[in-house]
């Protein structure tokens, strides 16, 4: 017998119960039964995000979220800065060069968090910069920034701030209303707890200025002025993933009833419990700055990534991540977010170390588990 068990970074595992919420029988959309599910889903958005912000749900995965916040915030005479330190900073560059938005891409060492000081160098360089694209949790790194200090740098220049927060919001402390960042966005796969098929998006009062600016570069289907004006309504513009709004509503249930502060409790000690146990075990934790999300750890020497992947999935139906682009087969990945908690860590930690033992790394078989038992004892 063996149990699937996912620990990719995204897809990460649904509870169960809102699987079965989905399964129910359904109705149409444009009437007042799907209006209540948004409603009640854009409430609860509201608290998970910690902001009093406009919320928009949008049918598409966080790229389109990501996409109409680029594109839509960015209009005639715009300049916009994106920092880039990883496969999904990059991809908010491409986007708005394919757009013909101007744009400034600030190229930083994978596994590197770009940082306030360097914001700030930026935008003292370059006076016509008027916004600013950074990557609060950089999937493909394992790496996270300072949003917090960043947000600080760009009210200090006044500069929009567009945040990519798809593997940070709902596991990582995130503040929008406080720290002064415009645009949040993010997506159901992560740790929202939800199938792909759905992207969020936070936008303050200058961002919606922004965006009811901007006369000329809008998108059609991810157009934010349209979805704005049927939001108000508890709407959306065309046919939403109604079934995936459903399970939304009782994904964010579970999320809120163990309370925001728990839930960035219990991901950070999976993280860390993660690193100590890797690091026990002779494996390297790959970024600089370590994001709670999701850990990326380097293959002891003579053991290639993706037979190390293949053994875990094959033995123990444990799903990882390798690296991508420039980082493949160099490091693999483990996510903390979605349905996992402190035991599901434990055992793929065990399963790791099993594999590994079983493919001649030469360790202290056990030292994984405990560095990991010791870093829960001491957090949770």
């Amino acid at each position: 017998m063996r149990k699937f068990r996912l620990f990719t970074p995204g897809p990460c595992a649904v509870p169960e119960e809102v699987l079965l919420e989905m399964a129910r029988p359904f109705h149409h959309h444009r009437t007042d039964w799907f209006k209540g599910y948004m409603k009640d889903a854009t409430k609860k958005l509201q608290e998970v995000l910690q902001t009093e912000n406009e919320v928009i749900i949008i049918t598409g995965s966080g790229t389109a979220a990501a996409e109409a916040a680029i594109v839509g915030c960015n209009g005639a005479g715009s300049r916009l800065l994106t920092l880039e330190a990883g496969k999904f900073g990059e991809r908010w560059g491409e986007i708005a060069q394919q757009f013909g938005i101007d744009v400034v891409r600030q190229k930083i060492d994978w596994g590197s968090a770009p940082t306030a000081e360097l914001v700030d160098d930026c935008l003292k360089k370059d006076a016509k910069i008027t916004g600013v694209m950074v990557v609060h949790s950089e999937t493909s790194t394992a790496t996270a920034c300072d949003l917090k200090a960043i947000a600080e740098i760009c009210r200090k220049h006044d500069k929009l701030l567009m945040a990519d927060c798809i593997t940070s919001a709902g596991a990582l402390p995130l503040k929008p209303d406080k720290w002064g960042v415009d645009v949040v966005i993010t997506g159901a796969q992560k740790s929202l707890m939800l199938p792909p098929g759905l992207g969020f998006l936070g936008l303050s009062k200058r961002a919606c200025a922004a965006i009811e600016a901007n006369k000329s570069q809008h998108a059609y289907y991810l157009n934010l002025n349209k979805a704005r004006k049927m939001a108000a309504e508890h709407d959306t513009p065309f046919t939403p993933a109604h079934l995936l709004i459903r399970g939304l509503v009782r994904a964010l249930d579970i999320l809120l009833e163990e309370g925001m502060e728990s839930v960035w409790k219990r991901v950070a000690a999976m993280a860390a419990a993660t690193r100590a146990a890797g690091e026990a075990i002779g494996l390297k934790v790959f970024s600089k700055s370590p994001s709670d999300s999701v850990t990326a750890l380097c293959p002891p020497d003579g053991i290639k990534v993706k037979e190390l992947r293949e053994e875990l999935e094959k033995r123990y139906g444990i799903e990882s991540a390798g690296g991508q682009d420039q980082l493949k087969g160099k490091i693999f990945r483990l996510g903390h977010m979605g349905y996992v908690d402190e035991m599901d860590t434990l055992l793929a930690i065990g399963a790791l170390e099993q594999c590994l033992y079983k493919m001649g790394h030469k360790f202290s078989l056990g030292a994984g588990v405990t560095a990991a038992q010791k870093v829960f004892a001491e957090r949770l």
